[in-house]
């Protein structure tokens, strides 16, 4: 039997939804909770649970699905209150979130830091999914003052979503979160943001004379389209899909996982110098060693996202 029977799920957002949605479909009674009354009441109309009411004693599990600089805060209400015998987060930075946990002066041996590695570019309960997490990794960060009853409780809360389960230190966890979910979301808003001013129904080519010949100037007619987005393709689209994320949200994660991404964004800004060193010198051995090495990076993400389908799939 399912040591999970009642969770707590405190944010009612994307995440906290989607983990209250999945869990009632495992038959687990879920409470709700929520400083936003809409989105409380949005959770509620979708079948995510009920407001969370006092009184009610100890869940087995709360669920604190807030954003990063208000998790320890949450964790130190929650655990006052007596919410929960076991609390975990779903924030995606761990270490930082952990000492400030410490230092506020929470109970460490029932909090499980915690982060499903599952996500979509919209937000609020409303894009919610019960099956958000089927076949997806859900990092579990284990600690020195952790119980490993609630390691085991946490874990249990993480396969009844659908996810599999991941233990990883909190460092690790945080470095490996940078280079697959804060790097490239950096780097499509960084692409993106090339583009903040372009007219999104600029002139598709230059203008034709009376006897079909392009007239005017070729540069103005450029530079009216504010970055050619009348040639956009796929290519731009799929490299920019996560740059529509959530801005407010993103600061926060990047702030939490601030040193990690910045020495990911230093080591590829000097492959990015290199190549663009090399174009200026007309030197193809750099453009051609980053290229091969992209290549071979692509072809390793390919199998690694291949495996998670297949995984969703079993799942499903």
């Amino acid at each position: 039997m399912s040591p999970i029977r009642r969770v707590v799920v405190i944010g009612c957002g994307l995440i906290g939804t989607s983990v209250a949605c999945a869990l009632r479909r495992a038959g687990v009674r879920v409470e709700l909770a929520d400083h936003d009354p809409w989105a409380l009441a949005q959770a509620a109309r979708m079948g995510a649970g009920t407001a969370l009411r006092a009184g009610a004693g100890p869940a087995d599990v709360v669920v604190i699905a807030t954003p990063p600089s208000s998790v320890a805060a949450v964790l130190r209400e929650a655990q006052a209150r007596g919410l929960g015998r076991v609390y975990t987060d779903v924030a995606s930075a761990k270490t930082r979130i952990l000492a400030e946990a410490g230092r506020g002066g929470c109970d460490l041996s029932c909090y499980v830091p915690g982060h499903p590695m599952a996500g979509r570019e919209v937000s609020g309960p409303g894009a919610a999914r019960a099956g958000l997490f089927e076949g997806r990794t859900w990092a579990l960060c284990p600690h020195p003052e952790l119980s490993p009853r609630a390691l085991g409780t946490v874990a249990a809360l993480a396969t009844a979503c659908g996810a599999e389960v991941r233990l990883l230190a909190p460092d690790v966890h945080d470095r490996a979160a940078a280079a697959v979910s804060h790097l490239p979301l950096v780097l499509s808003a960084a692409l993106a943001a090339r583009f903040a001013t372009a007219d999104p129904d600029g002139p598709a080519g230059p203008a034709q004379d009376g006897d079909g010949d392009a007239g005017g100037d070729t540069d103005a007619d450029a530079s009216g389209d504010a970055g050619g987005l009348s040639l956009a393709a796929g290519a731009l689209r799929d490299v920019t899909r996560v740059a529509g994320s959530p801005a407010g949200m993103w600061r926060d994660i990047l702030a939490h996982n601030a040193t990690p991404v910045a020495d990911l964004l230093d080591e590829l800004t000097r492959d990015l110098s290199r190549v663009a060193a090399a174009l200026r010198a007309a030197d193809d051995g750099p453009v051609a060693e980053v290229l091969a090495r992209g290549n071979e990076g692509h072809a390793r993400i390919v199998r690694a996202l291949s495996r998670t389908r297949e995984a969703e799939r079993a799942a499903s």
